[in-house]
């Protein structure tokens, strides 16, 4: 067998030098990682759920805050809601907490931009329920009102209650009491030491619920006021929901000093 030439084997050994460093350079990436860093390139922002903790409030640019509500606990999962406040007035609603899995999700994706709307348009948390997702809509509006309580006080009015200074209108929610057909829960409104305003933030739903409770809360309200204490009657037909009323007025109560 013939050796190869010396001169061949250099010829060889070079072509396949050059050859590798071609493919180097064609395997580089179209653009350099550090160069891009150094163009400016800007980091993602950070999610906007992290903004604030449950219950709390978080000052952002522009004198805009966001104040969160209690996580409100429903047959199905937590609802908690977040607001973003300017101005005094609720410009953006957001559930950051919303029950989840199989049926859920649907319900979710369909329920809460409309509850978020509405709170919104509403600016109190007076809204309607989303057919098909009663329990995620209470829930809703529990924490929403939370929130709203929350934007309302300031930083330093204490757990349970909101309002301004002496003499401002306050209010104060009571204790939730459960009741064999769902918790109820009052808010009272005080002003110059009288109770202005009774209000059933949670009562009994689903069912006949549903319509005893429209028919009992708002005569309990009106006795609440009108008795400014928790000594009221039991509307009849409503046993359990008067009984729960009047435990959580007298918790408000209590709480106001009344």
């Amino acid at each position: 067998m013939r050796k190869s030439h010396p001169v061949r084997r250099a010829v060889l050994a070079g072509a396949a030098t050059v050859s590798g460093i071609v493919l180097l350079l064609s395997l580089k990436p179209a653009v350099d990682p550090a160069a891009a860093s150094a163009a400016g390139a800007a980091p993602r922002a950070p999610s906007a759920g992290q903004e604030s903790p449950q219950g709390g409030s978080g000052a952002l640019p522009g004198g805009t805050t966001t104040v969160t509500g209690d996580a409100a606990p429903t047959q199905y999962g937590d609802v908690q809601v977040r607001l973003t406040v300017s101005g005094g007035k609720v410009v953006k609603a957001e559930a950051v907490r919303a029950p989840k899995g199989g049926l859920s999700d649907q319900k979710t994706a369909m329920a809460v931009p409309r509850l978020n709307q509405e709170a919104v348009a509403a600016q109190s948390a007076d809204i309607d329920a989303v057919s098909g997702a009663t329990y995620t809509s209470g829930g809703y509006r529990t924490s929403l009102q939370s929130a709203l309580d929350r934007m309302k006080a300031g930083p330093d009015t204490g757990a349970g209650a909101s309002g301004g200074g002496a003499g401002a209108a306050r209010t104060v929610t009571g204790k939730v009491a459960q009741t064999q057909y769902g918790p109820v829960q009052v808010r009272i409104t005080v002003s110059g030491g009288k109770v202005v305003k009774a209000e059933a933030v949670r009562a009994p739903k689903g069912g006949l619920s549903d319509q005893k409770t429209a028919m009992a809360v708002p005569r309990l309200n009106q006795e609440a006021v009108a008795a400014q204490s928790a000594d009221i009657d039991a509307v009849s037909g409503a046993t359990y929901t008067s009984g729960g009323y009047r435990t959580s007025l007298q918790s408000a109560l209590d709480q106001a000093g009344g």
